[in-house]
């Protein structure tokens, strides 16, 4: 994979999406998108995967707004902005303070017995013990890189697979193409929007405050993609209701940047009484957004054909790591795993002239698919009011991670600045918090008529009763 000039315009890429997904033409006149890339360094045209995916939820809305007003309005995404909001998580800040450190500290690259590269993700603690089980090894960076150095790298990723734990091996662009789920995710579409029962049209309320005033919207997701899917959906104005049990490790800084506009509750799925709660939510939700384990839902019954009967009418959105096809169609995975196994770190290495791994400048492939899914679930509610029936949006980051490098590279990427100082105080709010003053990434989408917002602050997990609010 070399550095090509050229490549999908943002505008294609956004006329690209929003016609695979069914959407009238005519409402691409009513967007207006600024700046070129590079906004951020790297060969990779991470600006045009920002702009499109956010110009796509934010047209999603208007239309969604026009559907009940009669009224269109226009909407502005600049690159620039668009990118930053991709790094949300880093401009965070609490009462001033920046984040503090993002990974565990035997978190990353490690080569292994062969002189191949492999990346561990430890960020949770059932992950991190997992792989040090799997290793036989302390708690270490050095006791861990002495450990990899009695396996192969391939081997090593199939044991951590098995053992249900997260690392992946580091493949160049020409390894993943020829690899089974690189081939498999190649096939896929990037957003598979599905009907999956039947229901009454049931057009959606007239003359609202905001496009998704009275949608509500069951969110159970971690860490990234789905939690700014459903931070994108509260923007405009859904009910969002983030379900965690207490026995589920969270990520407190992530969960603060994409807790703004949601509720919080706590519902265990291991228990009977905790299953039925979350069913009468379904019963009174409209959107079902889930990023668990493939099959991890189904196994407690509440797969999307499940849902589609508890609630006819439903929008369920499936977040996985490969897809739903191929040999790792099972996996777990994060962001930066995919962007190890797929070759986007050694490609973009590669163009840099770096020893590979070389990261993307933002966990794009998290945030892309995040508001993609948004995306997805207000044009399947669209199509709903429209033509009733229930629908599934299927979402993964490794078929995210295909579009990216179908947008084409950038020539002299890595010489872009990067965003600071005024230019960030321009694109960031601020808002009180139970964690203090939260200095935050305003939504990127400019809507003319109806502003996005997140009317709620972030709290803590399991704040709020899992009931829907009157």
């Amino acid at each position: 994979m070399g550095v090509q000039h050229g490549g999908a315009s943002p505008l294609q890429a956004l006329s690209n999406l929003w016609s695979a997904a069914g959407g009238d033409r005519a409402a691409l006149e009513r967007v207006r998108l600024t700046g070129a890339d590079p906004v951020l360094p790297s060969s990779f045209r991470v600006g045009t995967a920002a702009q499109a995916s956010i110009a796509a939820t934010g047209l999603a809305a208007a239309e969604i707004w026009q559907q009940r007003t009669g009224r269109t309005q226009t909407v502005d995404v600049d690159m620039r902005h668009a990118a930053v909001e991709f790094r949300s998580e880093r401009h965070m800040r609490t009462d001033g303070k920046p984040p503090g450190p993002a990974w565990d500290k035997i978190a990353g690259v490690y080569r292994t017995g062969d002189q191949r590269m492999v990346r561990l993700h430890t960020n949770f603690p059932h992950h991190r013990d997992g792989l040090l089980k799997l290793l036989d090894c302390a708690y270490d960076r050095a006791a861990v890189q002495a450990a990899l150095m009695r396996w192969e790298g391939e081997a090593f990723e199939t044991a951590a697979a098995d053992a249900k734990m997260v690392a992946t091996l580091m493949r160049s662009p020409a390894e993943w193409a020829s690899h089974p789920q690189g081939q498999a995710v190649a096939r896929l579409p990037l957003l598979e929007i599905t009907r999956i029962g039947e229901a009454p049209t049931r057009p959606l309320s007239r003359n609202p405050e905001r496009p998704l005033s009275d949608i509500r919207v069951l969110d159970l997701t971690r860490v990234i993609a789905g939690p700014v899917c459903g931070r994108a959906l509260a923007a405009h104005g859904a009910d969002v209701m983030r379900i965690t049990a207490p026995h589920l490790p969270g990520l407190p800084k992530l969960d603060i940047d994409t807790g703004r506009g949601k509720l919080s509750a706590a519902i265990d799925l291991r228990a009977t009484d905790d299953r039925d709660w979350l069913r009468g939510l379904v019963r009174e939700a409209h959107v079902f957004v889930q990023g668990y384990r493939p099959g991890a839902l189904a196994a407690k019954g509440f797969a999307p054909e499940a849902l589609a009967e508890m609630r006819p009418g439903i929008v369920v959105v499936s977040l996985s790591a490969y897809g739903h096809e191929g040999p790792w169609a099972a996996r777990r995975g994060f962001d930066s795993l995919v962007q190890n196994a797929s070759g986007l770190n050694v490609a973009e290495a590669e163009a840099a002239g770096v020893p590979a791994p070389k990261e993307l400048p933002a966990q794009a492939l998290d945030h892309a698919s995040g508001y993609l899914m948004a995306f997805g679930a207000m044009m399947a509610l669209a199509r709903k009011a429209e033509e009733g029936g229930s629908w599934h949006v299927a979402a993964s980051l490794a078929q995210t991670g295909h579009w990216l490098s179908s947008l084409g590279r950038v020539d002299g990427g890595f010489a872009c600045p990067e965003p600071s100082g005024e230019e960030l105080r321009t694109l960031t709010d601020e808002m009180e918090t139970p964690f203090g003053r939260l200095g935050f990434v305003k939504h990127a989408a400019i809507l003319s008529e109806t502003p996005a917002f997140w009317a709620r602050p972030p709290v803590k997990l399991g704040t709020h009763a899992p009931v829907w609010p009157v």
